[in-house]
């Protein structure tokens, strides 16, 4: 196979004319931290209702200021009357807390001018046959959600306290460990969302996904604070923090996540996402896809900026993976057969603390349960122009590899891959991590590729026992 160098100097001057600004990062520690706290409430004064009645009058806005039902009764009509009718537009809503129980679904899709101040935490029931019941389906693959959210100039402050707890052990132990299971509902769905700021709220224990953002244009997600971990036998599975799709300038700044998969998943043409300045424990690392899995659509993935992540314990700092070209079965579980294009993608500024697998992984052989690892030169979806800059810290002990990528013959291989000041190493030789494994990875800078053939790539893909249970799609 014959490789081409690239101009290091032009690639990265062409990425970086985003004119995307570095941030300084950590020093690299070998020892593994602790996991993020489960539920670390700051103490926060809740101002009375006559702040509110004034604050709503000197700024020309309805007030609703709703207290939980005084019987811990179901709060969702009275959160309906008030989303939906009372303050739908040009409000504040106050939601004081302390409990709001949750025990039936939401729709809430049509605010205008909004303002949302959180302090109460809204607690969702474990009746897990009622939710299967009831959990509304969001248009892709089988997800559905239980709430969905939508609208235009709507800043919603949870001050740090105001929290979404999805009862998530409830559902870790029903699900034993299965991926994707039908009709098993995210935390909220932020669809059909415009011009909007979600700051300083918490989501704790989802029953599935905690987010999903669709058809969602500048919006800005700040403070953010997600937990989702099991404390039985049972893996949480399936608890992405956010994912986004057919969605475009999405900004995620200053979040701390620990939940067990993909802190950051970009699916079905998300363009223009920035993820920044957080911290993250115990995930699958921040996800590129997975992209192709549904027979004759095309999508794309452009400019995708990472900066200033601290990852500990993760499998790696990202999967960027697609499926086959051949559709074997259907979504969530099998597909394959589409086409796209992830380019213009950044990282920048990463610490790591001890990886599970190698940090950085480029897999074009996603297919059905138990084909994962075939046709991988079938997919046509083009993988080009990555740059991963400033990677510092530890890889695990048995880590063996900086990167791994198995790129698909069909899209003409992967294109215009760099990387630059890397310095990963391992914690017990304190070497850097200076190996490669490629197949058809054309156009790359700052690294060594050695070829692996597909047969390897299958051996690799069954001997990663990575965390038990845990689906990487």
């Amino acid at each position: 196979m014959m490789h081409h160098r690239l101009s290091l100097s032009a690639l990265v001057w062409a990425i970086l004319s985003l004119q995307l600004v570095s941030l300084a990062t950590l020093d690299p520690d070998p020892a593994v931290s602790p996991s993020l706290p489960q539920d670390p409430l700051p103490d926060v004064d809740v101002p009375d209702i006559e702040y509110w009645t004034a604050k709503a009058a000197s700024s020309g806005r309805r007030l609703c200021h709703l207290r939980p039902h005084p019987r811990d009764g179901d709060d969702v009509p009275a959160l309906l009357r008030t989303f939906n009718r009372r303050c739908r537009r040009n409000s504040i809503i106050v939601l004081p807390g302390p409990v709001y129980h949750i025990n039936s679904p939401m729709n809430t899709t049509h605010l205008h001018n909004v303002v949302i101040e959180q302090y109460g935490r809204l607690l969702w029931s474990d009746d897990i046959d009622y939710w299967l019941s009831v959990s509304m389906p969001i248009g892709f693959q089988n997800q559905s959600t239980v709430w969905n959210f939508g609208g235009r100039h709507v800043i919603w402050n949870g001050h740090g306290v105001g929290t979404m707890d999805g009862n998530g052990q409830a559902w870790y132990d029903w699900n034993r460990n299965r991926g994707n299971a039908p009709r098993r509902p995210m935390n909220i769905h932020l669809v059909d969302i415009r011009d909007s700021v979600l700051r300083g709220l918490r989501f704790v224990q989802s029953q599935m996904w905690t987010m999903t953002l669709q058809r969602a244009f500048n919006i800005v997600l700040d403070d953010i604070y997600v937990n989702s971990t099991s404390t039985s036998q049972w893996n949480t599975l399936n608890t992405d923090g956010a994912d986004t799709m057919y969605s475009d300038n999405i900004t995620f700044s200053r979040w701390r996540v620990d939940n067990g998969d993909d802190a950051i998943a970009l699916k079905a043409n998300s363009t223009n996402i920035r993820f920044y300045d957080s911290e993250l424990w115990n995930g699958a690392g921040i996800a590129v896809g997975s992209m192709g899995q549904f027979l004759g659509q095309h999508e794309e993935i452009r400019g995708f900026h990472v900066r200033n992540i601290t990852m500990h314990n993760p499998i790696r700092i990202t999967n960027v993976k697609t499926w086959t070209g051949l559709q074997i079965g259907y979504p969530p579980n099998g597909g394959g057969g589409g086409t796209g294009h992830a380019h213009q993608i950044l990282f920048e500024d990463i610490v790591l603390d001890r990886t599970r697998d190698n940090p950085l992984h480029f897999w074009q052989c996603e297919s059905y349960i138990g084909r994962s690892g075939e046709f991988c030169d079938t997919s046509r979806f083009k993988i080009s122009d990555f740059v991963f800059k400033n990677i510092t810290g530890y890889a695990g002990e048995n880590v063996r590899f900086g990167g791994r990528f198995v790129c698909s013959a069909a899209a003409g291989g992967c294109s215009n891959i760099v990387v630059k000041k890397w310095d990963v190493r391992n914690p017990e030789t304190d070497e850097v991590l200076n190996r490669w494994r490629c197949n058809n990875v054309n156009r790359y800078a700052g690294f060594n590729c050695t070829d692996i053939e597909n047969t390897e790539a299958r051996e690799d893909s069954r001997e990663r026992d990575i965390s038990p249970g845990v689906d990487l799609r």
